[in-house]
């Protein structure tokens, strides 16, 4: 995959998953709390910094309640 494909795959992963967070009402100290992921790593993955392993998609997943496949949907509402 070139570059920026993989930058914007990243961007658009995070952004989803911030949507979710903040759908949760939660802060992104509160969201490393329960998720039991450092609080700087879920900055860097809403921002699109990081190309998280498919362990963490799920840990992030079960923490904002969704299925994975939910975080990898375009930004439309989650039933």
């Amino acid at each position: 995959m070139e570059k920026t494909r993989r930058a914007a795959v990243q961007r658009a992963f995070g952004d989803r998953m911030r949507m979710l967070r903040h759908r949760l009402g939660v802060s992104q100290d509160e969201f490393a709390l329960r998720s039991g992921l450092h609080r700087t790593y879920i900055g860097a993955v809403e921002r699109g910094e990081c190309n998280i392993s498919l362990v963490n998609v799920v840990r992030i997943a079960e923490t904002l309640e969704v299925p994975p496949a939910a975080l990898l949907e375009e930004a439309e509402p989650v039933g």
